[in-house]
């Protein structure tokens, strides 16, 4: 049994810090984790996406998630070099404002390479687009909604 002047110091004891409290590997678990049901939910906007085997779905969609986990990580890092790592922990407005943009541009870079150049995937005609680059609206918003999540959940467990 514990006593209470055990407990009172092992409460006082300094806590460890671990690579969990790094806000480099939440940022990556949280993009992971919010993406990957956005990439499962946007399959219907894209062509051939639909009619895949489940597993092959999967496949592609934990690729995609991966990708944006690493879009999230070089957002993050881009905005600590500027800042400094530890922005995360109080973000102002300009440093939330330059992790969204940051992988607003990765993704509208990216989605254009893989929609007009590389060829890697075509969006279907349910999926709406911007006029002038004709990037898919779903990305984007992706982009405008979750990082302010990630931020909000990576603050909140690195405390």
């Amino acid at each position: 049994m514990v006593t209470d002047t055990e407990q009172r110091h092992a409460s006082a004891a300094p806590r460890r810090r671990g690579v969990m409290d790094w806000p480099e590997t939440n940022v990556v678990l949280f993009a992971f984790l919010l993406n990957l049901p956005w990439e499962m939910w946007q399959i219907p906007l894209f062509t051939g996406t639909s009619s895949l085997a489940h597993w092959d779905g999967v496949v592609m969609c934990t690729r995609a998630t991966v990708g944006d986990a690493v879009i999230a990580l070089c957002a993050f890092w881009l905005v600590a070099t500027v800042c400094t790592r530890d922005w995360i922990r109080r973000p102002s407005g300009i440093s939330l404002g330059a992790f969204v943009a940051a992988g607003l541009v990765a993704t509208i870079a990216l989605e254009y390479w893989a929609t007009r150049i590389g060829g890697r995937w075509e969006y279907a005609e349910a999926m709406p687009r911007l006029p002038l680059l004709g990037t898919g609206l779903a990305p984007l918003l992706q982009w405008l909604l979750l990082p302010p999540l990630v931020v909000w959940l990576v603050r909140r467990q690195i405390r």
